[in-house]
């Protein structure tokens, strides 16, 4: 992950102290100010399968369909995430600085997911499973990547906010650090929840939609040409 924010402007106290030694200031301050904390949880709210929703109205709601190609089943949700901050803060009038002991809560969610399989296919017959078990890998995905997103940011806020607090000149603290919030993490964890999608592009793959056609002695193949003649 790149550096959240310059060096010299929301600091350690490493580089606050050019010296290893402990400033007076520093020592009130990591004596007296508290701890700073980080705390995120991840969460996913479930998921559901609809059944009521034709093919074309699938292939609608899918905006990067290809004008060739019909959306037999689709799996749709949406990533969420929000930052709580506060943050306790000590002044030092004799440096014109002021040290920061940040409360940082993050939490990620995806919006419950909903399973859709084309109405056109029948629950129990074998087109029917075969699109709703090609719509559970992605939803999997989903599932899958979202453990890998708490770690990874888990460990980022750990390495930035060590339990030390950060100095900043006076003043400046609070509004250096949602800086820091706003142009740094909130970015890096969109885009940590977004990678997911490049799994959701490879699992709807050429050869996954071949494959798909073939199924079931043909029965797939047979509905996507009966749609195709019906919109010429």
């Amino acid at each position: 992950m790149k550096r959240l924010l310059l060096a010299g402007l929301l600091c350690s106290a490493g580089a606050f102290s050019a010296a290893n030694a402990r400033t007076p200031f520093q020592a009130r301050c990591e004596d007296t100010i508290g701890a700073t904390v980080t705390a995120l949880t991840a969460r996913d709210a479930g998921y559901s399968i609809n059944n009521t929703l034709s093919t074309m109205a699938l292939t609608r709601m899918k905006l990067q369909a290809r004008p060739d190609r019909f959306v037999l089943g689709l799996t749709t949700t949406e990533a969420r995430m929000s930052i709580k901050l506060s943050a306790q803060v000590l002044g030092d009038q004799a440096s014109g600085h002021e040290c920061i002991a940040p409360q940082v809560e993050v939490a990620l969610s995806y919006a419950p997911i909903v399973i859709y399989v084309g109405s056109q296919f029948q629950p129990g017959t074998c087109a029917y499973g075969e699109v709703l078990a090609h719509e559970m890998r992605h939803l999997k995905a989903y599932l899958d990547h979202l453990p890998k997103v708490e770690m990874a940011v888990r460990a980022a806020l750990k390495k930035r906010f060590s339990n030390q607090p950060l100095y900043a000149p006076a003043g400046q603290g609070k509004a250096l650090l949602e800086q820091e919030i706003n142009t740094g993490w909130m970015p890096y964890i969109k885009q940590q929840m977004s990678d997911v999608e490049r799994v959701q592009a490879a699992i709807d793959s050429p050869q996954e939609y071949a494959r798909l056609s073939k199924v079931c002695k043909g029965e797939v193949q047979f509905f996507i040409g009966s749609q195709k003649r019906n919109s010429e």
